[in-house]
């Protein structure tokens, strides 16, 4: 668990500060003063001077946390004399571990996890300003000040920058529940503080200041849990592409490390903003609780200017006036003079009174098709800006939202605090309200792709997905690390993807026969009519981009012609890529493009995020138009369908004037499949096809290129997301013969989640929670349904076709060694006494030893005697805690279990090879 020992971080009851002393100690000076002067209740302890061992052994009381402002050389030691006295995390100052790639650095950097890890220790830094919590009093940092106590967790991969932001919020009142400052990570990252500021009830929203990202697949698991609970809203430095690594396809030129890391964050649900001032902004924004369904907005103006700028603004960021309807127009024109605008922007005009107002946003609710309102208003001498706020404050609550724009200062400042004060989100320009309707735009939009859980392997057959793998062996047998244009089209093919026929030739003579076989009955048959016009390229697996050496030659009619431009073609190339081998040729039929824009899609990867899937526009401008989009895979329809959504090119698939719309489906299963093909063939590292024809009739792939390499030896956990494991549902069957459904948790499940523990007696639930628990608050649910099935797993059982009513859920979290796992198991209480708990166990215990654990435990309270009777049928040993009496440690060995077990405990649950019933009931 990511989250072991951040308590001790965040909320220590004891801290010990171990420093110099000396002349040069300005940091352990400032440490202390800050340590003493932040009003934490619990016991602060020093250490000064000479910091051994000895010193620490020698503390009155075992510390939670400390903090080391020493010299690296010694920090290693004192960490491991800090772990050994029962201390549970440190946050270590000073810089020196590594830095820039020193090589004594990094050792020490070295030698510091290996003193924390025997003892879990956790460890925040090194090279960092430290954390405050001023809801605990506790400020273990270098800054310059203590914040005022708010319910705002900022993050920061940068102390500067954390310092500043501190700074600038304390000018404007605004204040924290934290502010972490994460230094160079040496263990504790983005993904771990995510992880506990997700489940922190003190906490509302999350800031980020990113610069980069480690382990994506903990990062995209902690964000996606975090999000699901709260806004998790980012400024993403390093936004430039310059840096973007060279590559052989296109799709690994234009897949841009700051775009891959875009595509994440939406993914994950986050809400990603240009600057420092725009997170506060979009905080603000979103803890109104203010929620849109589209982008489209109604502009309600006592200014025409101002209507305009709001308008231009909307367009810009990539939202949509909403139109007016008939009937709101009529109704407006009954309560507004009839010189008004008469369209959206609605200008009300300079005297409009505070019940104009009133009544024009209740037409407009009635009547409009927008997704929220934008109430403009400048300050005039014939209205009064006040009393309009006053009207706005008092409408109700049902219906469009509302976002107000006070435009001004002296006379608008107070207004806008009294609506933001009424939860009205409320901003000095137009601009600014335009931008702030988008944030909320765009975290809807992220949020519904959090909530997506594609799984993997629905398109193609085992058969195909074998015939994929084919060619890549035989590719890397063969000592290639490119595929031939034919070999790329193969793996298309037995994807599903459609693709042009294509035809190899080893010599112009051959490409004129493949020519004319392709050309026709009648060309075939008289060797002088001309025929279907062909496609010739050269084919080589040494040349990346074909037509930047003359290897394209289009719209070729008859053999003669064929053959002249082949041997025209190796001419040209040969003095254009002088010494590169040429196996041949391909010729395909030249496709009609008239009315289908070219498109690229493919597989780059990237060395964070692993496989992503790129679409765009196409042809060979490709890398200049730079119109494209990313997305991780897995995807499904609604993921591929939105990757095409944003590039431009989306604006012609969806048909203009006399051209028909594209066939979306078909190329977002196009895109499902690339998706697919990452997932399945580790080895595959990039793969072009481009150009790509998509109209009204369906998608053709006219090229394709591949480069592979040796598979990586991680398997799918190349994949910063993990699929949902449609695998692992299953049928199992109660001993009174009732058959029920046991899958893998969603997202989605959990109001039925927070139902399940709604219909379960007080008792059962301080059993399972070891406290008074009434029900399950939404962090919490939100944390248990949003996994990322590979260090977590949760099954459900649910009763098929019964309105997906959760009868019972087994959990296991597995420790970041990948050796153990601690479970816990919960069954609705009226449900108890039928098997199903113990049933779900089984399921459970198997599949951790599928996964290759050793050992699974948990904590059980000693008094729930039915729950240890379980664990002792089921082969578990039941030993003592030494920090608490009342509690009982489980632990099952799979190791010991005799050889087969894994099956044999399957058909205990009664579940089958297949996944589904067997007859017996267990």
């Amino acid at each position: 668990m990511t989250v072991r020992n951040l308590d001790a971080l965040f909320e220590p009851r004891a801290v010990v500060l171990v420093r110099d002393g000396g002349e040069a100690d300005a940091s352990g000076r400032t440490l202390a003063r800050n340590l003493e002067a932040g009003g934490f209740a619990g016991r602060i302890m020093h250490i000064e001077g000479e910091a051994t061992p000895d010193a620490v052994a020698a503390l009155p009381e075992k510390p939670d946390l400390a903090i080391l402002a020493t010299p690296a050389a010694v920090a290693p030691a004192l960490v491991a004399a800090l772990g050994a006295r029962g201390c549970r995390a440190a946050i270590v100052i000073p810089p020196g571990f590594g830095e820039g790639g020193d090589a004594e650095g990094l050792a020490l950097r070295d030698a510091l996890l290996r003193a924390a890890r025997p003892h879990t220790l956790r460890l925040l830094g090194p090279n960092c300003v430290g954390l405050l919590s001023p809801a605990h009093g506790l400020n273990a940092s270098t800054a310059h000040l203590m914040p005022a106590r708010g319910d705002i967790a900022f993050v920061a991969q940068s102390g500067a920058i954390a310092m500043s932001v501190l700074d600038w919020a304390a000018g404007r009142g605004i204040g924290f529940s934290h502010v972490v400052t994460l230094g160079d990570m040496a263990d504790v990252d983005l993904g771990d503080v995510l992880d506990h500021l997700a489940l922190d009830r003190g906490t509302r929203a999350i800031l980020l200041y990113v610069e980069s990202v480690t382990e994506a697949r903990k990062f995209m698991s902690a964000g996606r849990i975090a999000a699901r609970a709260k806004p998790v809203i980012l400024v993403k430095a390093g936004g430039s592409e310059s840096g973007a690594r060279a590559a052989l396809a296109h799709t690994g030129a234009l897949a841009g490390a700051d775009l891959v890391q875009d595509a994440a964050f939406r993914r994950a649900g986050m809400l990603r903003v240009a600057t420092l001032r725009e997170l506060f902004d979009a905080a603000a924004t979103l803890g109104t609780g203010l929620r849109v369904r589209g982008p489209r907005l109604t502009i309600v103006s006592n200014s025409g200017g101002a209507g305009v700028l709001a308008a231009d603004a909307l367009e810009a960021e990539g939202g949509v006036l909403a139109p007016l309807t008939d009937a709101a127009r009529e109704a407006l024109d009954a309560v507004l003079p009839p010189h008004w605008s008469r369209a959206n922007p609605v200008d009300l005009t300079a005297d409009a009174s505070p019940e104009r107002h009133a009544e024009v946003i209740g037409i407009l609710r009635r009547h409009g098709q927008q997704d929220a309102i934008l109430v403009l208003h400048g300050p005039t001498g014939t209205a009064d800006g006040t009393a309009v706020a006053e009207a706005l404050a008092a409408l109700p609550r049902g219906g469009a939202p509302i976002l107000a724009c006070w435009v001004g200062e002296a006379t608008a400042e107070p207004v806008r605090r009294f609506l933001s004060e009424k939860r009205i989100p409320a901003y000095e320009m137009p601009e600014e309200a335009v931008r702030a309707f988008m944030h909320l735009v765009r975290y809807r939009r992220n949020q519904e792709q959090l909530m997506q859980t594609p799984a993997a392997g629905t398109m193609a057959t085992p058969a195909e997905r074998e015939r994929a793998a084919g060619i890549l062996r035989r590719a890397l047998d063969d000592g290639r690390t490119v595929l031939t244009e034919p070999e790329a089209k193969g793996m298309l093919a037995a994807y599903g993807v459609p693709v042009v026929e294509t035809r190899i030739a080893a010599n112009p003579f051959e490409a004129g026969q493949q020519a004319r076989a392709l050309s026709g009955p009648l060309a075939r048959a008289l060797p002088g009519a001309p025929g279907t016009p062909v496609v010739l390229k050269i084919l080589s697996p040494e040349i990346t981009h074909k037509s930047d050496v003359g290897g394209v030659r289009l719209d070729l009619r008859g053999a003669a012609a064929v053959r002249l431009a082949a041997t025209e073609m190796l001419e040209q190339v040969a003095a254009a890529a002088p010494g590169v081998a040429v196996a041949g040729f391909t010729v395909q039929p030249m496709v009609d493009t008239h009315h289908a824009p070219e498109l690229i899609a493919g597989i780059a990867t990237d060395p964070v995020f692993g496989p992503v899937i790129l679409f765009g526009a196409g042809g060979i401008a490709a890398e200049v138009v730079r119109d494209r989009a990313v997305g991780l895979p897995p995807l499904n329809l609604p993921l591929a369908r939105e990757l095409i959504g944003r590039t431009r090119v989306s604006a012609l698939l969806a048909g203009y004037r006399n051209v028909p719309a594209a066939d979306l489906d078909a190329l977002a299963k196009t895109l499902i499949r690339l998706a697919e093909l990452a997932i399945d063939l580790p080895g595959l590292r990039e793969f072009d096809i481009n150009p790509l024809l998509a109209d009204a009739r369906g998608v053709v792939a006219l090229d394709a290129r591949a480069v592979v390499g040796p598979p990586a030896p991680d398997g799918s956990r190349r994949l910063a997301l993990s699929p949902y494991p449609a695998e692992l549902e299953r049928e199992l069957v109660l001993g009174d013969g009732r058959h029920l459904c046991v899958r893998p948790i969603r997202p989605e499940d959990e109001p039925a989640l927070v139902e399940m523990v709604a219909r379960c007696t007080p008792e059962d639930l301080r059993l399972r929670f070891f406290g008074a628990v009434r029900m399950l608050h939404h962090e919490m649910a939100a944390r248990l349904s949003q996994i990322d099935y590979d260090r977590e797993m949760a099954f459900v059982a649910l009763e098929p076709g019964q309105g997906g009513e959760i009868l019972g859920t087994v959990r296991i979290v597995i420790t970041p060694d990948g050796e153990a796992g601690e479970y816990a198991v919960m069954v609705r209480s009226d449900l108890k006494g039928i098997g199903l708990g113990y049933r779900l166990m089984l399921v459970m215990l198997d599949f951790a030893r599928q996964r290759g654990l050793r050992h699974v435990y948990g904590d059980v309270l000693r008094e729930n005697t039915t729950m240890l009777r379980m664990a002792r049928n089921l082969g578990g040993k039941i030993g003592r805690s030494e920090e608490d009496e009342g509690i009982a440690k489980v632990d099952f060995d799979l190791a010991a279990l005799p050889s087969g077990a894994g099956a044999a405990l399957s058909a205990e649950a009664g579940i089958g090879p297949s996944g589904r019933a067997t007859p017996r009931d267990g």
